[in-house]
């Protein structure tokens, strides 16, 4: 019986210098993708993907376009070795809701990228403009995370896995969560080297100034299911779209729930998309036994293709 495939995209956090440049160099659809994107943001993007400095490319506003292209160049290439394959849902974690969308047809290569671009900026100037941090809680359930955020006034920024939360809000307040989460029953907790409050009230400048270019955007619905971060499940109409993307700066990621819809609608094969392999390990977390193939250069991309040739 054929495998139902689920594509996950990376999100920030993922990205590391030389992305991309031995997958655009071996495979021509994949390098094609660099090209345009350089073309259409008017800067070698490419540049900042494959040489760095690391402090570039860690910047916002260059990091999720560059995660952006190599999660739709690992896709590209991949399809040129494998044919193509059905799909059937698709989500990204945070920035990877965008390549998700973009991959199932929602908008075009173009589209998504600008749109990634202005995200990414606007997220950089919120962060310029406020003190914010990020924690990690591990060994915790939501409950007592959500009671130890409502203590310190900090948000609940990322459900990643059963036992991986993450909260974000004022560094001041973050801080004291961090030294009061033994109290609430976490085993450890650890601060974050991020640039800001990212899924937190502090990226409310970020989320309103989203609205209007999502909305001036042509998008369509996906051709195969696509997961959102905000609801853990499948977005079923436009207006839908438009609201969880831009909800999606300032809300939780539900990512734990995401996984477990996709495992509920009977996906079994797990492509991850993307440097790295931290959604491959966030899925194990929530199913031991998962297939997952994470595809991030030319060795992954021919491993994965000669995986699908098998079940599809």
């Amino acid at each position: 019986m054929a495998k139902r495939i689920a594509l996950l995209f990376a999100g920030q956090g993922a990205q590391s210098v030389g992305m991309g440049r031995d997958l655009a160099a071996h495979h021509p659809a994949a390098g094609d993708l660099f090209l345009q994107a350089d073309e259409i943001l008017g800067r070698s993007l490419s540049e900042i993907a494959w040489s760095g400095p690391l402090e570039e490319l860690t910047k916002t506003s260059n990091c999720q376009p560059a995660l952006y292209v190599h999660g739709l160049a690992c896709l590209a290439a991949l399809r040129g070795v494998a044919g193509d394959f059905p799909v059937e849902a698709a989500a990204g974690l945070s920035l990877g809701e965008w390549t998700a969308h973009a991959a199932a047809g929602t908008f075009d290569f173009a589209t998504g990228l600008k749109l990634v671009e202005t995200r990414g900026r606007l997220m950089d100037a919120a962060c310029a403009a406020t003190a914010g941090a990020m924690a990690a809680m591990i060994g915790a359930d939501e409950t007592a995370v959500r009671a130890l955020a409502a203590d310190t006034d900090v948000d609940v920024a990322n459900i990643n896995a059963p036992g991986q939360i993450v909260i974000s809000g004022e560094a001041a307040k973050v801080e004291l969560a961090v030294s009061l989460a033994k109290e609430h029953g976490i085993r450890r907790a650890t601060m974050l080297n991020v640039a800001g409050a990212y899924h937190s009230r502090l990226m409310n400048s970020a989320y309103e100034q989203l609205g209007e270019p999502l909305l001036e955007a042509q998008l369509q619905m996906p051709r195969f299911a696509v997961l959102s971060n905000v609801t853990g499940a499948p977005v079923t109409t436009l207006p839908e779209i438009h609201e969880t993307l831009r909800d999606q700066v300032t809300s939780t990621v539900r990512w734990g729930d995401c996984m477990e819809n996709l495992l509920t609608r009977g996906c079994d094969l797990f492509i991850e998309l993307g440097p790295g392999e931290v959604l491959a390990g966030l899925l194990r977390r929530t199913r031991k036994d998962a297939e997952v193939i994470s595809v991030s250069d030319p060795a992954s991309v021919q491993a994965c293709a000669e995986r699908l040739r098998g079940e599809v």
